[in-house]
Parts: structure tokens; sequence; C-alpha cells
């Protein structure tokens, strides 16, 4: 019963030494004195701000990308004991005792390190000699941008790295396909390969155009799967269950989760949540929060608000007033009201005070129990410093000539009547009935007599207007826009009816009776929603760049410059490795459009495996630089030269696969056709090439049944498949006599 302990347990292993050699110079190249410089070194004075707000627990916001790869670095600050007290100002600026350098730029150093046993790995599972797959793995080693941007606290190494592992999670799912379909190690790689897709787009957006590109492979083998005669129906719905829900499923959850964790980390109130709404901004600790926490939800006649703009461009801003009035007559020459300037105040100030008035009624309190006000109710807007009414008529506003103007009704001309009744539309109402709530409720506020809505303009008044934001009344034909949509941010029930006790009221901290809670999705689609439209600075920098000068290498940029000494770090590429895959690329391009031409007239100059082995390396690192590329023709931001590493990374792949194809192929070819079989003279050119058509022939006989002399050297003994053609057949037939005849040394 013991007799397995009489023997010993025996474990083998099959180690790769290539791989082991190409970690672990990858790691030397990568970790060796990463600590230098000590020194805040280009784009680190923008994570290490990131950093600094997750280890202090502030919310912020960053329109470059998801927060996963900020979570990663600060991970490392995080292991390394980092308290977050650095001041990120400036490049160049000597990192304090407290600041753990080298545990921050270890994330990068290491996603930088194991990229390069990944080249290795993705060739030979595209079925490429260990030769080539050294070769793009030497590449990747030596390759000095690659080396620069993985030594610091930069987020590029890590998108590179889950770029390749869902490229070679994908491949090995892919080869497993093929002997063990629902295995272990089959849904192992079938899973990774959808973190690793979530992951890429988690660090930056830039991720989601590998992702697609793995989407794309895997639609095209799940369209072969479909109509693959072997498989019953239910095995091929299977298949296509398991890939839905390992590319689609698993990345959507994932991401939903980098987001999740990203909010429960930041939950205190920072300077970047002013850009949030209302109801965001109360849900975070501080700030708004320690305002609006537990003040009324309903709002009722006689509340006390104050109404920011949902939109808040160009800057977050609320409704305002103050005694100043409009120019009688402006520099253009139109005349105006001359009545109370309306305008959008980005500061919170006493003057964003309003009182919501019911028309029938004088009094300005809340009536016990209060009447609370709903959707299509019409009420007016009093100004709580002012006492004048919300108005808008048929005068042009100051900036915008096509609206109209509001004001504050001042009664200087009997001829121009008050025009103060507004009616609420509640836009993210559930009923008809829905009651007007404090920050949740989005509202338009119309006019009755006019329907036009109050609309923020966004233009800048002149001085005459102390600079704030024009407030217009936009006709309601000209379409729906954020900007037309209001909230109630502070609400307060008011008490005083006489206008001393009431401006002192207001002046006074508001007393609170209701609290609410925002959930995560509500959050989540907010803050999706303002990083994707967040404005990114579109100034110029003297180290940007545009796409076609990547190509060429033909910028830099400057990281880092040692003020007392000439030490400097530059991002600069190889220009034999850069100019070598270039040219690659252009090799694939051609030759892939000359086989698909050629095989299109039934001609095949290489076999089917090596055609198919072909066109998927070729989509995976071909159409992986293309994918990385292009696209930024198309954007409209600050471009850098360290943008196109991910794409440089997939024509580093290529260079190795085509100079093995051109090995295999192309010169096995040439040397075929160019070398005169023995016995021959330098009159057989024609025989020597019709003899190659012989060979064809006889190939084509043993792929069909027949016999041949199977040690004639030509095209390396594959099977033509019958694509030689019509006139690839009447050579063979012409070329029988006269290679019968040479072969006995008939001259």
């Amino acid at each position: 019963m013991l007799g397995f302990l009489k023997r010993p347990v025996v474990v083998t292993a099959d180690i790769n030494l290539n791989v082991v050699a190409l970690t672990a110079v990858g790691l030397l190249s990568r970790l060796w004195h990463l600590a230098y410089p000590r020194a805040v070194v280009f784009d680190e004075v923008y994570y290490g701000q990131y950093i600094s707000f997750y280890m202090k627990r502030i919310f912020f916001l960053d329109g470059s990308g998801p927060p996963f790869g900020h979570m990663l670095l600060a991970l490392g600050g995080y292991l390394g004991g980092f308290d977050g007290n650095f001041l990120w100002n400036r490049i160049g600026a000597e990192y304090s005792s407290n600041v753990p350098v080298w545990s921050l730029r270890l994330l990068p150093a290491l996603t930088g390190a194991f990229s390069i046993p990944m080249a290795y790995q993705i060739l030979l599972e595209l079925g490429f000699s260990h030769c080539a797959a050294m070769g793009a793995a030497l590449l990747m080693l030596i390759e000095n941008a690659l080396i620069t941007q993985s030594r610091l606290m930069l987020l590029e190494s890590v998108l590179i790295f889950f770029n390749l592992l869902a490229v070679l999670s994908y491949l090995k799912f892919s080869n497993s396909q093929k002997h063990r379909p629902f295995s272990l190690s089959w849904w192992f790689w079938l899973m990774l390969t959808g973190v690793a897709c979530s992951c890429a787009v988690g660090v930056k957006y830039m991720g989601i155009f590998t992702y697609l590109l793995v989407l794309a492979v895997a639609s095209v083998h799940a369209w072969h799967l479909i109509g693959d005669q072997t498989l019953s129906n239910v095995c091929v719905l299977c298949h296509l269950l398991a890939r839905a829900a390992a590319l689609l499923v698993i990345p959507t959850l994932m991401y939903l989760l980098f987001f999740y964790v990203h909010l429960i980390l930041v939950y205190r109130s920072g300077p970047h949540d002013q850009i949030m709404s209302s109801a965001f901004q109360a849900s975070l600790e501080g700030g708004l929060a320690r305002i609006t926490q537990g003040q009324p939800l309903e709002v009722a006649y006689g509340s006390q608000v104050t109404l920011k703009n949902v939109f808040g461009k160009p800057v977050p801003c609320w409704l305002h007033s103050h005694q100043s009035t409009y120019p009688m007559i402006y520099e253009n020459g139109r005349g105006s009201s001359h009545q109370q300037q309306v305008t959008c105040y980005p500061f919170k100030d006493v003057n964003n005070w309003w009182i919501v008035k019911d028309p029938g009624r004088h009094q300005l309190v809340v009536n016990n129990p209060p009447r609370p006000v709903r959707h299509g109710d019409v009420v007016q807007l009093v100004h709580g410093m002012t006492t004048r009414f919300l108005n808008t008529h048929d005068v042009a506003a100051p900036l915008s000539p096509h609206s109209q103007e509001v004001s504050c009704y001042v009664d200087y001309n009997i001829s121009m009547p008050s025009q103060n009744l507004w009616r609420l539309d509640i836009v993210n109402r559930e009923s008809d009935t829905e009651v007007w709530k404090t920050i949740l409720s989005e509202v338009r506020l119309v006019h009755v007599n006019t329907s036009a809505v109050l609309k923020l303009s966004g233009a800048h008044l002149p001085d005459w207007g102390f600079q704030q934001l024009e407030v217009v009344g936009e006709k309601l034909s000209r379409g729906y826009h954020e900007s037309m949509v209001w909230n109630v941010e502070e609400h307060r029930y008011g008490k005083s009816q006489e206008q001393k006790e009431r401006e002192l009221e207001l002046h006074s901290p508001a007393q609170m009776d209701v609290s609410r809670n925002l959930s995560f999705m509500a959050r989540f689609l907010e803050l999706q929603w303002r990083m994707l439209t967040a404005k990114s600075d579109d100034s110029e920098h003297k180290y940007s760049s545009s796409p076609l000068d990547w190509v060429t290498l033909d910028t830099s940029i400057a990281y880092w410059l040692h003020p007392r000494t000439s030490a400097q770090i530059h991002l600069l590429g190889n220009i034999v490795i850069w100019a070598s895959a270039s040219l690659a690329m252009v090799v694939y391009v051609l030759l892939f459009f000359w086989y698909l031409l050629r095989r299109r007239r039934s001609i095949c100059d290489i076999p089917e495996d090596s055609w198919l082995r072909w066109v998927l390396a070729g989509a995976l690192c071909a159409g992986g630089w293309a994918v990385n590329y292009l696209p930024f023709f198309m954007m409209e931001k600050t471009l850098f030269l360290y943008h196109y590493l991910p794409a440089l990374t997939f024509q580093i792949l290529l260079l190795p696969v085509v100079l093995q194809h051109v090995s295999d192929h192309l010169c096995r070819y040439r040397a075929c056709t160019a070398t005169p079989l023995r016995g021959t003279s330098s009159r057989g050119v024609l025989s020597v090439d019709l003899g190659v058509a012989w060979k064809g022939l006889r190939s084509q006989r043993r792929h069909r049944g027949g016999t041949g002399e199977e040690g004639v050297a030509g095209w390396g003994g594959w099977e033509s498949r019958g694509c030689c053609g019509r006139w690839g057949r009447v050579l063979m037939a012409l070329g029988q006599p006269v290679e019968l005849a040479r072969l006995h040394g008939v001259q």
C-alpha cells in the first residue's frame, strides 16, 4: 500500500535555455542602475502626480487613458513605502529621500524585460524557426528606444507587454485548438487572451487597436470553424460561446473592475473633481460633500438654490447675477435692454443663489409642509441678493445676436414689460409627475412667452461683464444641447421673508436634512464620458512630432539633462533596426499582393501551409503595425516619438519573418532555376526551364498517387496540388520528351 514510498518522486521539465538567457539578459539591461538618474525624467512629472493622488486617496481625472496603468505604477510606490509627499512640479527636479525611485520604475522595467522572451515565443508559435525567433528577441533586446522607455516611470513598455501577451496567448490557444480543444490549456490560453486584451486597453486607450486586431483574427478563425463539416452544430455553438465569453464578456467585466477599484481608492475630493457633475462631487469625501450632504432632496416653492450648468464648458459655472447692468450701446453699435446682467460664474459666490417662487403667491419662504415643484410646473426665479426676476425677451444677446438676452428685470421702461415665467422641464425624469430633486434632476428652463431655453453660450463677456460667461435664451427649434441643462447643487428651504434677514441667511451655511449616494454605474458612466470628451492640450511642444517623422526617425526627445554635468537621456531609435523593419514591411506587402495575384491565376508559388503561415504572420505583425500607427494620422492631439513604439514592436517581429521567408522560398527557387543540371550546356536554357516544369508534374503525380523520382531536387519536395494552371500543364507536356531525352544523355 505504501509501495510508492520505495521509489523516488521524479519531476522532469523541458527548459528552453534560449528563453532563460533572453530573460536574464533582458532583466540585466532594464534593471541595471534603475534608480539613475534620481530626478524627474520627462513624463514622470505627470505620472508621479497621479501616484501621489493614489497614495493620498484623492480623486483625479486623466483623459489619456483608463486608470489600470496608473494603479500599477502606484502599486510600485505602495510596495516601496511611498507616502505621496513629493511636489511633481518640474522636469529635472531631484527626488527627495522619501521617494522610492527604484520601486516606482520597477514595473515598467519588468514588463520591458519580459517582452523580449515573448517576442521569441510569438515567432515560434507562428511556426518559424528558432533562428528567426532569436533574431526577433535580440532586436527587441538591443533597440535603445525600447530600453530607454522601459527604464523610466512610463507606461509604453507596460502597454507593449500586454499587447504581446494578448497575441502570444491567442496563438497558443489557436495551436491548442488543432490538437486539444476544450482542454485545460485551451481554456487557460483563451481566457488569458481576454485578460491581456482588457489590460492593454486599461493601460492606455491605444490598447484597443491590438484588441480589435485580435478580435478580427479570432473572427476569421471562428468563421472557418463554422464551415468545418466534421464538427456538430452543438460543438460549433460551444466554440463560439467560449470565444464570446473570453474575448467579449471578460474584457468588459475587467474594464469595469479597473474603474471600480479606482473609485474605491480615490474617494476624497481633489483639484480635478470640479469638472465632474454635482452628484459626482457630492459622492466624494470632503469638498462639495461637506456642503451638500444631508441637504433637502425635493425642491419646493420658496427653496433657495444654486443652479450649475451640466455641460460645464469651457469651465464649470453657476447661474449668477449682480447689480451691474448691460451697457446701453455695445461696441458694434447694437443696443441692449440696459437691465441687470445675468451670467455664469465659475466660482462659488453669494450672488449665485436664486429663490424658486410660485407665480401665484408673493411669499418667498417654504410652506409647512413643503410644496414640491414638479415637471411641467411654471415658476419664477428670483435673484436672492437683489430680489429681481430672471427674465428674457426679444433683445439680441451681447455676444450671440442670434439668441435672446437674459437679464434680471429692471423696470426702466414701461414699454418693455417683464417676461419672467419659466416652465420646468426635467430631462432625466422617469414619469411626467417627477419631482424636481437636488443634484439628481437635470432640468431645462423654458421661457413661457418666447419658448426660448436658458443656455450657457460659453463666450466670455468683455470687461463690462467682468470676463464672466454669457447666458442666453436659445430657441428650441435649434435643437437640444447639454449647455441647456442645469441642476441644483446647493439647496435649502427659505425661512426669512424680509430682505435683510434673507441676505443674512444666504451668507450663512445651509441647514441640511437629507443625504444621497450615487451608484457605481452612474459614476462610471460619467467618469468614462468625461475622460473621452476631456479636451487635450493642443499647444505645440518643442519635442512634438508627426507620424511621418517617426518612420524616418527624423525626431527625438530630450528626456533629461543633468544640471551640472553633460549627462543626458534622449529617446532615440536605432536607425538600422528602424530602417530594416520599414523595409521588411514594404517587402512583405509587395510579396503578399504578388502571391495573392498569382493565386488568383491558380499559380501557387509556395506550399499551402507556408502560405497560411505567411498570411497569419502578416495579419498579426504587419496588421499590428498598421492598427497601432495609422490611427495617429486622424488624431488631433500633441504627438511624440514614443507613441510609435507599440507599432515598432510589431514591425520588429516582422523583420525575421520576411528574412526567413526569403531564405526558405525565394532564394531556393532562384538557386533551383539558375543552376543547370549535370550534362547540360549553355544552350539548354529552355531545357532547364522545362525540366523544372517536369519536376512540378512529377510532384503533382506523387500527390495524385503516382510514382516519380523521389531524389530529384527542385521545389523542396512540396506538392503543387494542381495550382500550376493551364499554361503550366502545356509546358509540362512539352517538357516531358525533352527532359527524358536529356536524362538519357541525348544531345
